[in-house]
Parts: structure tokens; sequence; C-alpha cells
């Protein structure tokens, strides 16, 4: 099984502001409106994992982003709205259970988002690519995307694309010794 991240984060490596806020993300100019490769990142995944925090900001948007299936990791959640049946689903457990639960579906590939989300599976050292979008912002305090490891993971640098005068897209491969 394959775990990648797609993520963006502020100069100073927080994927939201204070309040859990996203906000300053839709401030970026982006007149061409490009999905800046998120759409081709999301062609190469089978289903995404997303922390419960993160779910509830998704469901706020205008409509549902996501083809994939969509899997919720939450042990106080229960159920997904109605409007969401058949688009996702709550699960629950450690990442690596969750990891091997759908593997055991068929499933080979996985987009992992949200912040303790990401920080669990890299604690159990599950995540195999990164690829992280700094905007041109420091918000000074917010939610991390990294957290406490209990030892160091090593990756290397595959590419480095410059999007905008606002945005610098990196990809990191996981290097396993």
């Amino acid at each position: 099984m394959t775990c990648s991240v797609y993520i963006a984060t502020s100069l100073d490596g927080f994927i939201a502001d204070a309040d859990g806020g996203i906000g300053w993300l839709m401030e970026i100019p982006n007149p061409e409106g490009s999905d800046y490769g998120f759409q081709e990142f999301m062609a190469g995944v089978d289903a995404v994992v997303m922390g419960r925090k993160t779910f509830e900001q998704v469901v706020e948007f205008e409509a549902w982003p996501y083809e994939k299936p969509v899997f919720v990791l939450s042990n106080s959640t229960k159920s997904v709205p109605d409007q969401l049946a058949g688009k996702a689903e709550v699960v629950g457990g450690e990442p690596s259970a969750i990891v091997d639960q759908l593997a055991g579906r068929g499933l080979e590939s996985l987009y992992v988002d949200g912040g303790r989300t990401v920080q669990s599976f890299l604690a159990e050292d599950l995540i195999d690519e990164l690829t992280i979008t700094r905007v041109s912002v420091l918000l000074g305090e917010g939610i991390p995307l990294f957290g406490t490891l209990p030892g160091r993971l090593d990756f290397a640098l595959v590419s480095t694309e410059r999007l905008s005068d606002y945005l610098v897209k990196q990809y990191y491969r996981r290097v396993r010794r």
C-alpha cells in the first residue's frame, strides 16, 4: 500500500491558522483557476483517508470535491451525513490497522489528509510520498503539519516546481534504509 500526502503549508509550516481555518489558502491569487496538479495527483490514488476535523471542513465546501471513496478517521464520530452515504465512511483504529483493512478491500494507494492524521501515519512510518506546496505567507501560529516522531524519517527530494509568485511545490519520496 502506498500512502501519500498532498498538502499546502505556510512558510512557517502551518496547515491551518490558530482557529483551524484555511481561508488564507483561498486568498492566494490564481487568475487562471489552476488546481496546481491536484487532479493529476488524485488520478493516482484509490481513496482518501482524512481526519474528522478535516472532514468537517470539507463538508462545508460548496460541493463535495472527491470522486474517490473517502474514509474518515475518527474514534468519536460514528457516521457521515446522509448526503455522503456511499461517498464517505467512518473508520477507526490505528493507522496501520486502517491501511491493512483498506488493502483488504483491494485498495493500493491512499491520499492521507489532515494534520493529526498525517502525523499519526508518519509516527507509524506509513507515509511513502509527500507533496508539500509552500504558500508565501507567515501565519505566526496555527496547526503544524509535522509533530513529534518516535524516530528519524528520511525523505529524498524528487522535484521542486515554482507554481506562481506565491507557491512552490516540492515532492519527496520516503527513503528506507
